[in-house]
């Protein structure tokens, strides 16, 4: 019955920003942007000489380069502005799971305040903290103050019921802590297949220009060539933005799940040093 009271307010306390669960629209949000910054800024007649993006034979500068890279490009360009999107969408969201104050800080006043016997202190900290950090430790207070109103159960039942709750309480919360993860995971390959698919294309034009011979056929294969390192430059970019952006949420989430379980555990070991075995 005491797991059942503890799970409820990990649900009920969730407040603010949890991130976008249809990462889908997210995608084609994207998709449709990158395919406007292609046609309409990449392709911008002023890139061109001649201003012709069409049948200009070179371009005039950086931009109209990269759009000289072919039809891969607006594909690189969309994965390129998820993990951008993704990452705003994870930072806001994990500033939402840390709560209102500095978790450090959190951490060590909670701590003081349990260790001191003071859950009522705890308790004020975990409302004014909000977030999943928080609800967690919210959650753990509860069944600590459950726990000293139960009888018939030894002490060391009440503290695995304690580090129960707690263990739910976190595993409640970490659907909203790993949400998109994955596809930021997914686009640092994608990034990465979709530069040497370009890449590929490109040398295929490349070596079809050299196979046709005679001097005509040089700017061809400079537009091959071209095309190809557009390709492999811009998903690279793509796959450095997305690994980077995937460590370091990763590294927040493990920050976050450690001072919680340090918590839990400080919440758990005080129970069992401030109590004694039923008579």
């Amino acid at each position: 019955m005491a797991n059942s009271q503890t799970k409820a307010p990990a649900k009920a306390k969730k407040q603010g920003f949890q991130g976008v669960r249809a990462a889908f629209w997210i995608i084609v949000l994207c998709f449709i942007a990158g395919v406007c910054f292609y046609e309409f800024v990449l392709g911008n007649p002023g890139n061109f000489q001649g201003g012709d993006n069409a049948n200009a034979p070179l371009p005039g500068n950086l931009l109209g380069t990269i759009y000289k890279g072919g039809i891969v490009v607006p594909v690189i360009i969309t994965l390129l502005f998820t993990v951008i999107a993704l990452s705003v969408e994870r930072g806001l969201a994990l500033r939402t799971a840390n709560g209102k104050s500095s978790l450090v800080k959190f951490v060590a006043n909670v701590k003081a305040a349990v260790s001191a016997g003071d859950m009522a202190k705890a308790q004020q900290l975990c409302d004014k903290q909000q977030g999943v950090v928080g609800n967690v430790v919210s959650a753990s207070l509860k069944a600590y103050s459950e726990m000293e109103k139960t009888p018939g159960l030894k002490k060391e039942q009440k503290v695995s019921k304690i580090q129960q709750a707690h263990e739910e309480a976190v595993q409640l919360e970490m659907p909203t802590l790993q949400m998109n993860m994955p596809i930021l995971a997914t686009l640092v390959t994608l990034g990465t297949l979709t530069a040497l698919f370009g890449t590929v294309v490109g040398m295929i034009k490349s070596f079809a220009a050299l196979a046709a011979g005679g001097g005509g056929d040089s700017l061809e294969l400079s537009t091959g060539i071209s095309e190809a390192l557009v390709n492999t430059a811009s998903g690279i970019l793509t796959s450095w933005c997305a690994v980077v952006a995937y460590n370091y949420y990763s590294n927040k989430i493990d920050k976050l799940t450690y001072a919680l379980d340090e918590v839990g555990y400080t919440i758990a070991k005080t129970y069992e040093a401030n109590h004694t075995e039923e008579a």
